[in-house]
């Protein structure tokens, strides 16, 4: 197993939303981070992850780098205390511990909602991200490739994807609770991005009055005709809050909704409103208000139904897959560290196959320098057979520094090329 892999991790386990909303990192800063850690400390395999419930930067350094990760973060998010952050992060050094943790978050074992859609999808962001920015090297290349199709065998496999239990599904299991407390209840659903999208395509058959908006228009009036719902114009939504029972925003900016824009609430009417965003996007002031109640994305993932028990048993089996692929990914990782000497073993081999040939063929035919190009061949071949296939078995009792030093020794692998 390659050393060095580890991960710093946030999470709602041990961050709550206020500490999760002031670290969070969007697209642009994750973009920035990526092309500027490496300049400052020699990682590879970079790559950083950032959702509503978790801020998590994967690094391979030989060196636990946490505090240098923690203080540049935030000096990218403008804080100057670093050290009073440093509380909420966990960190993982051991490079197989850290690769089954990159698993289980990838496939929903770790999400607040278990095996929550979302997560493989945000996964695959963040890795096309860090291919892009040059920081995902061969290592994280096979990880996530290798994750994506566990992936796609859960998929198939089980149940731990049926149903629709994600933080969107739970937001529409509340809507609909709450919504037995009006009549002809009037929902608002602000910002169609991933979460609002999945939240209407939830609330799709529901019996009471649903309007979409968000800033796209054509995003809008794809999901709104998809979906059957309601639509309204973006400018000046937060003047039309009054007419709407319960109000749900997912846009990632902070205090889009605050007191100010709720004073036009008639008095003693009850109003709920839910926020699915990170930075929160609705001001926890509005709850002084008489009549207001307010639900973050920390306080509705156990509005759930039975499909998260439904994925609850099937979490054996997803856990299986794992075990499983994290073998085959061991298997790659071990047989990576011998690649170099075989490689090396190879080319030493065909050296002395070419110098040979050069030495016995000066005046032979064509048709004798094919023969013996092909027969010198199969007999590299078949003596190359052997130190691979003991290379490799070493690789699986942990035993190949011990052989990849005797293959040296005996070839003089490590000879210096210039002064061959």
């Amino acid at each position: 197993m390659r050393e060095g892999f580890k991960v710093l991790s946030l999470s709602y386990k041990k961050a709550p939303v206020e500490i999760r909303e002031v670290l969070s990192i969007d697209d642009a800063l994750a973009k920035e981070f990526l092309e500027e850690f490496v300049q400052v400390a020699e990682v590879s395999d970079l790559m950083v992850l950032s959702t509503c419930n978790r801020t998590e930067i994967y690094y391979s350094h030989s060196h636990n780098l946490s505090n240098e990760l923690i203080g540049f973060l935030c000096a990218k998010k403008g804080l100057t205390n670093s050290s009073q952050y440093a509380q909420y992060f966990d960190s993982i050094d051991k490079s197989e511990d850290a690769a089954q943790y990159l698993f289980r978050v990838s496939l929903g074992l770790e999400a607040q909602v278990v095996g929550d859609l979302q997560i493989i999808n945000q996964i695959k962001r963040a890795y096309q991200m860090a291919a892009d920015a040059n920081t995902a090297g061969p290592y994280l290349h096979r990880l996530l490739h290798t994750i994506f199709f566990a992936n796609k065998r859960v998929v198939q496999e089980t149940a731990f994807r049926d149903g629709a239990a994600s933080v969107s599904y739970a937001t529409a299991e509340l809507i609909k609770t709450l919504a037995q407390g009006f009549v002809d209840a009037k929902i608002l659903v602000i910002g169609l991005g991933e979460i609002g999208e999945d939240l209407a395509k939830n609330l799709m058959g529901s019996a009471f009055e649903i309007t979409l908006t968000n800033r796209s228009t054509d995003k809008l009036n794809e999901v709104a005709l998809q979906c059957g719902f309601g639509k309204t114009e973006f400018e000046g939504i937060k003047n039309k809050l009054a007419e709407y029972d319960i109000v749900v925003s997912s846009l990632p900016i902070k205090d889009f909704i605050d007191l100010n824009d709720l004073e036009v609430l008639p008095e003693n009417g009850l109003k709920y409103f839910i926020d699915l965003s990170i930075p929160r996007s609705i001001s926890p002031a509005v709850e002084s208000i008489k009549g207001v109640s307010l639900y973050n994305i920390d306080e509705i993932n156990d509005k759930t139904s039975q499909a998260v028990q439904k994925r609850i048993d099937a979490i054996p089996q997803v856990e299986a897959i794992i075990a499983q692929s994290m073998t085959e990914f061991l298997d790659w990782s071990r047989e990576m560290e011998v690649s170099p000497t075989i490689h090396k073993l190879k080319k030493a081999l065909e050296d002395i196959r070419q110098e040979e040939l050069k030495k016995h063929l000066k005046n032979a035919s064509p048709e004798v320098e094919a023969f013996a190009d092909k027969f010198s061949k199969s007999i590299t071949n078949k003596i190359m057979k052997l130190p691979v296939l003991q290379l490799k078995a070493a690789c699986q009792r942990g035993e190949a520094e011990t052989l990849i030093d005797v293959l040296n020794d005996l070839f003089n692998l490590e000879k210096d090329p210039v002064k061959q």
